[in-house]
């Protein structure tokens, strides 16, 4: 239960306010126009910013931060690849 609290309240930043802003707008909208799809398409929003994820799920478009963690050293007898960029 402490994990699920802690994940709400922190790590707020700008973009989980916008997700949840237009999630809040979307669903007042549809429930005025009484549109169930524009009420299900906020949900879509508001699941985002409620649980911190993004369309790829949680960091799953971040790019890795050091390349010597999460690549090996190749074993005795291979060779490393090296690739040049033409252009």
């Amino acid at each position: 239960m402490n994990a699920i609290k802690q994940r709400l309240l922190t790590d707020w930043h700008l973009v989980r306010i916008v997700r949840l802003g237009i999630g809040v707008m979307m669903l007042v909208m549809g429930i005025q126009a009484r549109d169930w799809a524009m009420g299900l398409f906020s949900g879509f929003f508001l699941y985002q910013a409620i649980t911190n994820t993004g369309c790829c799920g949680s960091g799953g478009c971040a790019t890795p931060n050091n390349w010597k963690q999460t690549h090996t050293v190749p074993a005795p007898g291979e060779s490393i690849t090296e690739y040049e960029e033409i252009k």
